[in-house]
């Protein structure tokens, strides 16, 4: 029997931007795992997904999960494959088709988007019922209020639920109390507008991308001594970072404090339409290169929070039932307490919950969590794992996923 005298039991923490889409078949077992052991039970990839739904749910419904998992419509990977507008549309509406949770898209990172293409991707997921996720168009002082602007006139035109990713590295980095007004704005006048953000004062993303083309010193006001190579704490120089910047996949993270969680976080978690989500997950065992929100980024919010005074419930509707909503109805009976819901939940220690990774040593298990049951069943205990009870969230119930591993 499972005591929890002292402890907070609570649904299932949900992150609706975890990632691990670059090479998922090998991954997939370290990221749960590392999801799991910071008190997740869904983890939902709505920044990125899949560019072919349907073989990506073909594929993990024959194999054991930690947690439940779903995927969005990966509109920059379909943009990758083909320059035509209509038929990058009809791989979009087939992944729709075939179950996508709903169409992401990051057009920071693929800035020849116009807005009428744009517009295209939110018109098929308001067809659908589904959400579109977007990654703003800017991240500088300087233009990020244009792209929440851009952001809030599509979901206007379009009548589509909008979610902003990350809205404290990528809209509200630099001027987060007037991008808020303008997301409260769009609330207030009917439209269905929700944001996320993630406890940290830093964010990290690939050397290779376009965040990092030409230019990018001054729009983060940052220097190549700033960029540390995440999972080894090498800082980098000018050579090195036109060495790693012609690989492929290498992440590197800006100092902390960068964006300082008492104008970016701090503000945006009080919003009733602002939620948690991690923008990461963790890929590699040990010293991923990856940011270390893929491991702590729930224990991390909840320390946050009770120390900022937000109350304990707040913070936690922000990691369970908010996120269900903003997935309904894939969602519907997940991240609440009552009787009929989904059998997932997360005890923690209220007084000793906090995440443990960091930029050097990103694989480090979240502090504080106490158990995680999973579909009904104990996948995590004290440091042990157990069942593998994790199941598809997809729109096609027809796949029967495989039978549970203990």
């Amino acid at each position: 029997m499972l005591q929890a005298e002292g402890k907070v039991v609570s649904p299932g923490f949900i992150d609706i931007l975890a990632d691990n889409s670059r090479l998922p078949e090998k991954t997939h077992e370290i990221f749960e795992r590392h999801k799991l052991t910071d008190g997740v039970t869904t983890a939902l990839q709505m920044h990125g997904g899949s560019h072919e739904v349907g073989a990506y749910y073909g594929h993990f419904c024959r194999v054991s999960h930690w947690t439940h998992y779903g995927v969005s419509t990966k509109v920059m990977r379909i943009r990758q494959l083909t320059r035509d507008r209509e038929e990058r549309l009809r791989r979009v509406e087939l992944c729709l088709e075939e179950g996508a949770l709903g169409v992401s898209h990051s057009i920071e990172y693929q800035p020849d988007t116009t807005r009428d293409e744009l517009l295209d991707y939110a018109r098929l997921a308001k067809k659908y019922d589904r959400p579109l996720f977007l990654h703003l168009r800017h991240s500088s002082k300087e233009k990020e209020l244009e792209g929440v602007d851009e952001a809030l006139d599509i979901a206007r035109e379009s009548g589509v639920r909008l979610h902003i990713d990350h809205l404290n590295s990528t809209g509200g980095a630099y001027r987060m109390a007037e991008a808020l007004d303008k997301i409260r704005a769009a609330v207030l006048s009917g439209l269905e507008i929700t944001a996320c953000v993630y406890p940290y004062s830093y964010w990290a993303t690939y050397l290779d991308s376009e965040r990092f083309s030409p230019g990018w010193r001054e729009r983060y006001h940052l220097t190549y001594a700033d960029l540390e190579l995440v999972g080894s704490g090498e800082r980098l120089t000018e050579d090195s970072f036109e060495r790693y910047r012609r690989q492929k996949g290498v992440l590197a993270a800006v100092p902390a404090g960068t964006i300082p969680l008492e104008t970016t976080f701090d503000l945006a978690i009080r919003e009733d339409f602002c939620l948690v989500a991690s923008d990461g997950g963790i890929e590699s065992e040990p010293g991923a290169n990856n940011h270390p929100r893929g491991a702590g980024c729930f224990a991390t919010a909840v320390r946050r929070a009770l120390t900022i005074g937000l109350p304990l419930e707040t913070i936690l509707e922000k990691m369970t039932s908010l996120p269900a909503r903003v997935l309904r109805p894939a969602l519907n009976a997940r991240g609440i307490l009552e009787d009929g819901a989904a059998a997932d939940l997360v005890v923690f220690d209220p007084e000793t919950i906090d995440g443990a990774a960091t930029i050097a040593d990103p694989n480090r298990y979240s502090r504080g969590i106490e158990a995680v049951i999973v579909g009904g069943k104990v996948a995590y205990l004290r440091g042990e794992l157990g069942a593998r009870n994790g199941r598809e969230i997809s729109y096609s119930p027809s796949r029967v996923p495989a039978a549970p591993a203990e």
